[in-house]
């Protein structure tokens, strides 16, 4: 139950970390700029960085429509390059072969926004009058992937959520594990200090017994001392009159 707390905490402070944007995952028509000309597209914006969104976005459309694009370079902030995937068969579009383009910028470290535009050749690209059909196709596509990568934002989340909670968790033992070591010493150092006290007290009772014997003793020393020193006197008195 605990371990479940701290990874909604932690999933709430991910998302409570994203840039505030209502139209997250919500598709809308634009326009890209492309051989110098505005292309009609369809945006969307999703969590992730610039790399992570377009290597989603490219195994998605793999496995998803089987269209592979051709990749560029890796994308800066603010910065994009053109996907292409020439010629390639698209039913779910039209019967014919077509050209289909990405752009993927970054707004910001953790927002990505795709751009995806297509068309028949380099004369002819899908637009809401002139090729309505595919254009509104192209749409459904890549609110199709929308969803796709809104259900991969949320799994990464969970993931880098469980890593956090696995390192609070691991940082928790450490934590119990040093607090009872410091409670086993302490018991321990009480322990010891109590045994010292007590020889301490010990050694106070046998100093003052000693003391006492001391004077005693110093008493006898005295006593004979000046015996000794009788005996010597008399013997020396008893050299003499020999």
């Amino acid at each position: 139950m605990v371990k479940i707390y701290i990874l909604c905490l932690v999933l709430l402070g991910l998302l409570a970390a994203r840039p505030a944007a209502a139209q997250l995952y919500d598709v809308r028509p634009g326009d890209v700029s492309y051989n110098k000309s505005p292309r009609p597209a369809f945006k969307v914006q999703v969590d992730g960085s610039a790399s992570d969104v377009r290597d989603f976005f490219q195994s998605w459309m793999k496995s998803s429509y089987n269209v592979k694009f051709k990749s560029g370079g890796v994308l800066g902030f603010m910065k994009s390059d053109v996907l292409t995937a020439r010629q390639v068969p698209a039913s779910s579009i039209s019967g014919k072969l077509l050209d289909l383009y990405a752009t993927i910028t970054a707004p910001s470290d953790s927002v990505a926004e795709v751009s995806v535009f297509g068309g028949f050749d380099d004369n002819t690209f899908f637009s809401p009058d002139k090729t309505k059909t595919e254009y509104e196709a192209l749409r459904t596509m890549v609110q199709s992937y929308a969803g796709a990568a809104r259900l991969n934002a949320y799994r990464t989340m969970v993931a880098e959520g469980e890593k956090k909670v696995k390192a609070v968790e691991k940082e928790k033992e450490h934590l119990e594990k040093e607090r009872l070591n410091l409670q086993s010493n302490t018991t321990a150092n009480l322990k010891r200090i109590e045994e010292l006290m007590k020889k301490n007290a010990e050694n106070l009772t046998q100093s003052r017994a000693d003391s006492v014997t001391l004077i005693g003793t110093n008493v006898q020393l005295e006593q004979n001392r000046q015996r000794l020193q009788r005996r010597r006197d008399r013997l020396t008195a008893l050299d003499r009159k020999n």
